[in-house]
């Protein structure tokens, strides 16, 4: 029986939608084809600039009413956080005392709502993981309708792991967990339309989507920004900063020397002979923020085009079905990067932001910086720089092995760092509580 069937098969008595299973077959398809899975040098252009974000928003009015009552703010929920060592949803990682990254959108939310004609909506892209300790969390905010998992979640689908010499769906008897895996958040568009949300949100009159990592604080929703966007006509917008070195191994944005056209090149889509060229920031200055603008009418109309599949480039990671066992069947997963369907929408634009628009928490260094005085936010969920830093973050590096792990930073305390310019800690340390640190500090 071929791999397409026993796909199809597989997916549907799991009561994944159409849209899943056909994107699904989509890089399948990719895959027997033999085209070739990278983006080479000479394929691209560097982009030359971008529009800034400060031009764009400084003289913009506000978004009215009306326009903040069209907006949906969706987050990408579905890590847990498991490369610091937790077991949980990432998003419930506490940031400051008694506050994690759910209390800090639910804030954001709850102060557009204030603003807003009709209330502003609030979609959680969760995974099979992360979906029961999010929903059960927000029923200390089901006075505002957050735990309702109708109204706030959007479940991730899954996708089966696939074997590498036939394509076919891996199984492993007794073990059916570890036949799945997540497709990449590349899912949101099969996910927004095969579940009918996107229609939904249409018919409720929301036309504009913000969508971000739920672990980027600096995400936050702009309304000076929505009212550009929204006059501006473009269906698709990227948030991108200028790469640093400590960027260069992520994603970059570039032109398709053929058409002009914006993409993005993940670093899984780079030969190793393109690798220096790549990571040469002052060639490629851009990357993607994983903040993106979309106009959700021009979406649904696009999917429906081809039927109901964002084809977007597939990345194949070669894995064993069991990451644990080496000896396990050796398998592909595909997924998808979302910020790919720049390249799908031809008048799709990228914008310049500034750095504090890219706020991630990856690692315990970053968790650190976000617990301390260097980093405020508000009761609107706004995050902000204290004034000593002078709109420049420190940067914060915890070389020691012993503080991979977020238990570790208990340990560690939090010290003051808004008048410091950098910190690493190479030694296993203790700073006592609000220790004031300033300038360049190495303990080691």
């Amino acid at each position: 029986m071929k791999s397409e069937t026993l796909i199809r098969q597989k997916m549907e008595l799991e009561g994944l939608s159409e849209a899943a299973i056909r994107t699904l077959l989509h890089g399948v398809e990719e895959l027997k084809s033999g085209r070739k899975m990278t983006i080479s040098e000479e394929e691209l252009c560097p982009i030359p600039g971008l529009p800034n974000w400060e031009d764009l928003v400084s003289d913009a009015p506000e978004a009215d009413p009306e326009l903040l009552g069209q907006m949906v703010i969706i987050k990408l929920n579905g890590g847990l956080g498991t490369s610091m060592g937790l077991q949980q949803a990432k998003s419930l990682l506490s940031i400051k005392q008694d506050i994690n990254f759910l209390d800090v959108i639910v804030r954001q939310v709850r102060s557009l709502r204030k603003r807003s004609s009709c209330p502003a909506q609030l979609l959680l892209m969760n995974s099979f993981s992360t979906s029961g300790d999010t929903l059960r969390y927000l029923q200390r905010y089901a006075s505002e309708g957050f735990d309702k998992a109708e109204e706030t979640e959007l479940l991730q689908n899954k996708v089966p792991k696939l074997l590498r010499d036939s394509l076919a769906p891996v199984a492993l008897p007794g073990r059916e967990e570890l036949e799945w895996c997540p497709p990449g958040h590349g899912d949101l568009y099969a996910a927004l339309s095969g579940s009918g949300r996107l229609e939904n949100l249409l018919q409720r009159g929301v036309k504009y989507a913000f969508v971000s990592n739920s672990d980027n604080l600096g995400a936050q929703p702009d309304t000076r920004f929505l009212r550009w966007f929204a006059e501006c006509g473009a269906p698709f917008v990227m948030e991108a900063t200028k790469r640093t070195e400590a960027d260069k191994k992520g994603g970059h944005l570039a032109m398709r020397r053929a058409d002009r056209q914006l993409i993005l090149r993940e670093v899984a889509q780079c030969a190793p002979e393109d690798m220096q060229s790549f990571q040469d920031i002052s060639r490629h200055r851009f990357f993607n923020t994983n903040n993106l603008w979309i106009r959700l009418d021009v979406l649904r109309d696009f999917m429906r085009a081809h039927e109901n599949v964002m084809p977007l480039p597939v990345i194949c990671n070669a894995k064993t079905a069991d990451p644990r066992d080496p000896e396990s069947p050796p398998v592909y997963q595909l997924e998808t990067a979302m910020g790919a369907a720049i390249q799908c929408f031809s008048d799709a634009r990228a914008v310049n932001v500034p750095r504090t628009r890219f706020f991630p928490v990856k690692t315990t260094s970053d968790l650190l910086l976000l617990r301390s005085d260097a980093v405020e936010i508000d009761e609107n969920g706004c995050l902000q720089l204290a004034p000593e830093c002078h709109g420049n973050p420190p940067i914060v590096r915890l070389d020691h092995p012993s503080y991979k792990m977020v238990d570790a930073l208990e340990t560690l305390g939090v010290p003051s760092l808004k008048n410091v310019t950098r910190l690493r800690v190479c030694i296993p340390w203790r700073f006592e509580p609000g220790c004031p640190l300033t300038g360049d500090v190495e303990i080691r």
